[in-house]
């Protein structure tokens, strides 16, 4: 039988506006003994059905729902379904691209599944318990409506931790019988861009700046370029691209900007329109403007920052400081192009930052452009969270 998972009084609103999470806080008691990653129903405190849902023991995210319809079974083909429906979201989009994500989690309704597709080549992540414990009907699916494709697990990152689980790392189906190449090679845009599936950031690389990377174009005509926490240089690439005079990559990673190079050398730019600095970035933007070194377009794009509400403010501290540093080595007249992916900082929040960055640093700047995640990262209504990504075009 089902375990069935009770709430405490007034514990329900998020779940009656189907937000999918039931944290640890709002439970009264557990009927039943559930085990990880098993399905649960989840109650009112006056025994109305609300949800089922993936059970979590280990998280604060005590339960992520899978569905608000009772009559909705959770197997096989729940997955089939949802995964198809992500799969006809997309069709249509203005992607231009072989690369794109096919699954983006509660946006998706399949908390903790996060699916990318490379080419011939499917990545999964699955970070939490019900998505672990579904991973053989997920594979199913996926073989289903994508029979051309390879399939690689990358649940190699820390938040598993958190739900009680082990770091995966592996092949889950190979067309061919063999693994993933070392690169596999994109095409974005016009451009072609090499992917490290196996040891690359997330699952190999940042899909949901494909239009921001685009709209840098906008702006990088024959101008002196910055791209800080460049990875493998994609921002920098579009800039070369829009006929950019110079570009600086600014990494910390060697093996990623040997990747930005090779990046660059494959869509035949100029060796010399590139130069890759392999440094800490708070650092070198220090260094930048003690040497009186300027740029006319600066690209921001740090890591995650906020990884709880805990550390929200420390992580401004960090967002303001790299900002603040930007306006101080841009040109007059130059373009800073921000950003935060840290779902945990509104974009309010984080428009607040910048301007208190711009203002210490004496250089109040005019906000141009908005820019967020591309739209096969979709945002879904009851689930704001899904909104993660943030970014700013500045000028003055």
């Amino acid at each position: 039988m089902t375990a069935t998972v009770h709430l405490k009084p007034q514990k329900c609103k998020s779940l009656r506006r189907l937000h999918p999470w039931v944290f640890s806080g709002a439970i009264a008691r557990v009927k039943g003994d559930p085990q990880l990653g098993d399905t649960v129903s989840v109650h009112s405190a006056e025994g109305d059905w609300l949800g089922a849902g993936a059970w979590s023991p280990h998280s604060q995210i005590r339960v992520r729902i899978w569905s608000f319809q009772a009559n909705e079974i959770i197997n096989e083909d729940f997955f089939k379904q949802r995964i198809g429906a992500a799969k006809a979201l997309r069709e249509g989009l203005a992607i231009n691209s072989d690369a794109w994500r096919v699954v983006a989690a509660e946006a998706d309704e399949l908390p903790g599944v996060t699916i990318d597709k490379y080419g011939d080549w499917l990545v999964c992540q699955l970070l939490s318990a019900g998505a672990d414990s579904w991973r053989e009907a997920i594979v199913a699916a996926l073989r289903e409506h994508f029979p051309e494709c390879s399939i690689y697990e990358r649940s190699d990152v820390d938040v598993r931790k958190k739900e009680g689980l082990p770091l995966v790392d592996k092949l889950l189906y190979s067309a061919s019988s063999e693994g993933p190449p070392d690169i596999v090679w994109i095409h974005e845009n016009g451009l072609e861009l090499g992917v490290d599936l196996k040891q690359g950031h997330k699952t190999g690389y940042y899909l949901d700046q494909r239009d921001s990377r685009h709209a840098v174009m906008r702006y990088a005509a024959g101008k002196r370029v910055l791209n800080a926490f460049s990875y493998t240089g994609g921002f920098g690439l579009f800039a070369a691209q829009a006929g950019a005079r110079e570009v600086v990559n600014l990494d910390v990673s060697a093996p990623a900007l040997a990747q930005a190079e090779a990046n660059h050398t494959r869509n035949g730019f100029d060796a010399a329109l590139l130069d890759n600095q392999q440094q800490d970035v708070f650092q070198a933007l220090r260094d930048f403007h003690h040497r009186g070194e300027r740029f006319d377009v600066i690209v921001l794009d740090p890591p995650k920052f906020v990884d709880s509400k805990a550390n929200l403010i420390s992580a401004c501290r960090g967002y303001k400081d790299i900002n603040r540093m930007a306006c101080k080595i841009l040109n007059p007249g130059g373009t800073l192009i921000t950003f935060s992916c840290s779902g945990l900082l509104s974009a309010e929040l984080f428009q607040k930052v910048v301007a208190d960055a711009a203002l210490d640093a004496k250089r109040p700047l005019h906000i141009i452009e908005r820019l967020f995640q591309g739209a096969d990262h979709p945002v879904r209504t009851n689930f704001p969270e899904s909104l993660y990504l943030k970014g700013l075009v500045l000028r003055g």
